[in-house]
């Protein structure tokens, strides 16, 4: 389908707008045509002759009017603009919302048009669709139905009931039509050509019966003195949702309103039903499919889930008024015995949870007799409290199975934040009680209760005001036995807060682990804000844990895995990932050997506590907290699925609660922390490509989908990865994908002119230099990174590089030249210095290519953007038009699905991609 202009689609919107019905109905068409005599705009849809009815002098008159014809499919997205349009475009904008909401929550049949061609159609349609499409027909202008109805001798209007489902039914047979949708094989119901179906007739019918064509049924049940069910089958209209009537009197020719179909309608609604729930398929044995009657057992399938399967076939169960249905089953956690609630203890202990099942009527809690007697029942309805009660059978057995397994005391912490419990795989609600309110409100209010934190006296810098409240943050949690995760934005703080902490609870030794391009930051940090506070690195050769009684031990990540014993022979008061994210995979060896090393609390510092999912914040707070999420299957289960996937907001609210106060997270915009920094200015730099990137960028993507397109499973997937980075490569400069880096220390290898990328840097890093300024160039590429160190070596600028093969004591004597002003220029691959390190000398930031995860390159600019950094910083990120940089910059900024794939899996999720999306993300196109 064509798309039509920005422009275009502007002055049609100013224009008067009518449907003209198709069959099939994708083919129908919308006719834009100008009340006013206007001229129409050109180089878009047909131009054509338009018969029209308008008012003149006060009656209807018809006349011909110039008109542009516009396919349905092209049209939707024109009409979803609103601003200046006629009436009439605005009504069929309206309309054309209505259409894809329908369509969105799968209200689609399949059908065949009257000459015979396959036709996807809205449907089925509820009682709130059904007055929902009157009104909207009701609130049609003249305008929009202005065309006569054909043979009538007086200007007669179309219904415009009858036109607005035309064109629903039209936007549906367009909308299933994806390039993609005829990878299932057959084109009938997926290609856009019409498909002569007309064998398919009676099975369309079928699947539409009792859907759609006519009627729905729904059961009342009624329970006469004899104490027996009676299941009675309700006749209701699909196209007068107030008209209903009992299968009795339809048969019996008594109810009004219904036509001569509605009989076999109705049967073969029931016969859809008895599908979902089999016992009503003795209603199909009987001459009359009115009533039958059940026995409790059936009445227990009911309650239990056969309501549920009927109702997902459209059918509604309706129970007797007279019956109670009100009883409901919570849990009820018992509360801990003695004084151990108030300690740290009474989490990091061995004691259990009791849980009780405790049942109401109306929101009264059963008595013990009541719940005996409920226990004892063997039928589906009870009498209590006078009157008779429906009791599912699960919450008979709960009466009968009054205590749960015992829980860990971790469990009591989620009850508190979220009033839920999970029991048989499901959360369920638990009671309150006065020592679960206490405890939520502990952990709700860092700052609540007692003589607030303030800042410790060794501590030799002032803390800010959110600082602070860190602190305070973290003492609260530490003084429960909890664990937690800083998750503050890079440069705000989080070591001085962490050092402050350790000053605090004046325990015993506090372990940081970290990566080791931070490790001498983090000395240099300890030595600076609590000078006399004994520091030791756990690092290189000769580390040792003798004589060790107070103070800081730092160490690397991958020392830690190798000398897991020996870290955890002893128990530490407080032990600290930093850069936490490097233990998101719970699986690693690095994440295992983490867990094994003791400690009184432990807290996670990062900027990123979710990359790519909700198991990475799963993998930080179960080390943090462990037991909080329950397991990762559980988690997956019950709160990973349910936000990720199904979009579920109440499961996201509760999770919201349950994980907010073990998180702690501020960003630079927030109003406390904005005032403490100076202004950050980001600037996208479109480049062209040269000549010679042109040449091979085309020649790589034509060379490499042939091979895409012929292979399949992961060598298809090595192949896109393969040329996702052939082409990011080529958009870098050329001499990178041809690797002539192996001419670095030839004097023939030449760079300048060759890439317009490396052209822009020289201009910015000459301005910078002549500015008194100072440059941070990021490139995820370490060949990249050594190519500009070359070039701008030649040129006489001074410049550095760090990657991740440079020794620890080497990084750190590189970051102090940098920040005394010695290097202007500083290169740093993106994995090597894209965390952790105080570059703050920096006042221009370059991301010289693009990463799949902004969150990477945020990161990796607050190495200039962080407390401490007193210079506005601007930050320029340069991407190649027309390439594959540019498409993923524009999803990146849209949000799009295939963005959000982007963000999640990286290069990964791009592997895939049909080979027409493919094809299309890596074309080069011309800049607009």
């Amino acid at each position: 389908m064509a798309k039509v202009p920005a422009k275009q689609a502007l002055s049609l919107m100013r224009c008067a707008v009518v449907f003209e019905a198709a069959d099939p109905p994708r083919n129908a068409t919308m006719a834009f045509w100008s009340p006013d005599g206007h001229e129409l705009p050109s180089g878009v849809g047909c131009p054509a002759e338009l018969d029209v009815v308008v008012p003149h002098g006060g009656v209807l008159r018809q006349r011909t009017v110039p008109a542009l014809r516009v396919p349905v499919g092209t049209a939707v997205p024109v009409l979803s603009r609103t601003k200046g349009a006629h009436p009439a475009a605005a009504f069929w904008g309206a309309a054309t919302v209505v259409a894809l909401q329908l369509i969105a929550r799968g209200r689609l049949l399949p059908g065949v048009s009257d000459q015979g061609f396959d036709a996807w159609r809205i449907g089925p349609l509820d009682a709130d669709d059904v007055e929902r499409i009157r009104a909207l027909a009701a609130a049609m202008p003249p305008s929009a139905r202005a065309v006569p109805v054909p043979g009538r001798v007086a200007a007669e209007l179309p219904d415009p009931e009858r036109l607005v489902r035309d064109f629903l039914d039209a936007v549906a047979d367009v909308i299933p039509r994806a390039p993609a949708a005829r990878t299932a094989g057959s084109p009938v119901f997926a290609a856009v050509e019409p498909q002569r179906v007309t064998q398919l007739r009676d099975w369309a019918t079928e699947v539409a019966a009792g859907l759609d064509s006519g009627v729905r049924i729904s059961l009342r049940l009624e329970m006469p003195d004899d104490g027996f069910f009676w299941a009675l089958v309700q006749v209701h209209s699909l196209a007068d949702p107030t008209l209903m009537t009992d299968a009795r009197e339809l048969w019996a020719g008594t109810s009004r309103g219904f036509g001569p179909q509605a009989r076999t309608d109705t049967v073969l609604a029931v016969r859809r039903a008895a599908r979902a729930w089999p016992v009503l398929q003795r209603l199909l044995d009987a001459a009359v499919p009115d009533e039958l009657i059940l026995d409790d057992t059936e009445v227990g399938e009911l309650l239990c889930d056969g309501a549920e399967r009927l109702a997902g076939a459209g059918v509604a169960v309706h129970w007797p008024r007279e019956l109670a249905r009100e009883l409901t089953a919570q849990a009820i956690i018992r509360a801990p015995t003695g004084p151990r609630a108030e300690v740290p203890a009474f989490f990091n202990g061995d004691e259990l949870l009791h849980v009780d099942w405790e049942l109401a009527l109306r929101g009264e809690p059963l008595t013990r007799a009541e719940l005996d007697l409920l226990a004892q029942a063997h039928r589906p309805i009870v009498r209590l409290r006078g009157q008779w009660t429906l009791v599912d059978p699960a919450l008979a057995r709960k009466a009968r199975e009054r205590a749960l397994a015992p829980r860990p005391v971790i469990e009591a912490v989620s009850a508190a934040l979220t009033g839920t419990i999970e029991a048989d795989g499901k959360p369920v609600e638990v009671a309150a009680s006065s020592w679960l309110t206490e405890l939520r409100e502990r952990l709700a209010d860092p700052d609540g209760g007692g003589e607030p934190v303030r800042q410790p006296a060794a501590l030799a810098a002032p803390l800010r005001d959110y600082q602070l409240r860190g602190l305070r943050w973290l003492s609260r949690m530490t003084s429960l036995g909890l664990g937690g995760c800083l998750a503050d934005d890079m440069g705000l703080g989080k070591t001085i807060m962490v050092i402050a902490l350790h000053l605090h609870r004046q325990a015993g030794p506090t372990l940081v682990v970290c990566p080791a391009s931070v490790l001498g930051n983090w000395q240099r940090e300890i030595e600076r804000f609590a000078p006399g506070t004994p520091v030791r690195r756990f690092h290189g050769s000769g580390r040792s844990l003798a004589r060790l009684s107070k103070g800081f031990v730092l160490t690397t990540y991958p020392t830690m895995r190798l000398d897991a014993d020996v870290l955890g022979s002893r128990r530490w008061d407080l032990v600290v990932a930093d850069e936490a994210q490097h233990v998101k995979n719970p699986l690693s060896g690095t994440a295992k050997a983490l867990r094994t090393i003791p400690a009184g609390v432990r807290i996670a510092l990062t900027g990123t506590p979710v990359e790519n999912s909700l198991s990475d914040l799963w993998a930080i707070l179960d080390w943090t907290t462990p037991g909080l999420l329950g397991s990762l299957s559980s988690f997956r289960t019950r709160w990973a699925g349910p936000i990720e996937a199904d979009r579920n907001p109440e499961t996201a609210e509760r999770f919201s609660r349950l994980v907010a106060p073990f998180l702690l997270r501020r960003r630079k915009s927030d109003p406390t922390v904005a005032p403490e920094l100076p202004l950050k200015t980001e600037t996208d730099h479109p480049v062209g490509l040269t000549h010679e990137q042109a040449a091979l960028y085309q020649a790589v993507v034509c060379e490499t989908m042939t091979q895409i397109r012929s292979s399949s499973g992961m060598a298809r997937r090595g192949l896109i990865l393969k040329l996702l980075t052939a082409l990011k490569q080529i958009c870098n400069h050329p001499a990178q994908y041809l690797g002539e880096s192996r001419y670095l220390k030839e004097t023939r290898l030449r760079l300048a002119g060759r890439s317009e990328k490396l052209d822009l840097l020289d201009d910015l890093v000459d301005t910078v230099v002549a500015e008194d300024g100072a440059i941070l160039v990021f490139t995820q590429y370490v060949t990249m990174a050594r190519l500009i160190e070359r070039h701008l070596g030649d040129r006489g600028v001074p410049v550095q590089l760090l990657h991740g093969g440079i020794p620890v004591r080497r990084r750190d004597l590189m970051v102090q030249r940098f920040q005394s002003g010695e290097v202007p220029v500083f290169l740093l691959s993106l994995k090597a210095g894209g965390t952790g390190l105080n570059l703050t000398h920096a006042d221009h930031v370059v991301h010289y290519d693009r990463w799949w995860n902004p969150a990477v390159e945020e990161q990796a600019t607050d190495r200039s953007y962080r407390i401490g950094q007193t210079r506005p910083v601007q930050v320029h990120r340069l991407i190649a038009e027309g390439t594959i940089e540019d498409h993923i910059a524009t999803l990146l900024q849209s949000k799009r699905k295939l963005a959000d794939a982007v963000l999640r899996g990286g290069e990964v999720a791009l592997s895939e991609l049909s080979d027409t999306e493919l094809a299309k993300l890596v074309e080069l196109r011309s800049p607009q």
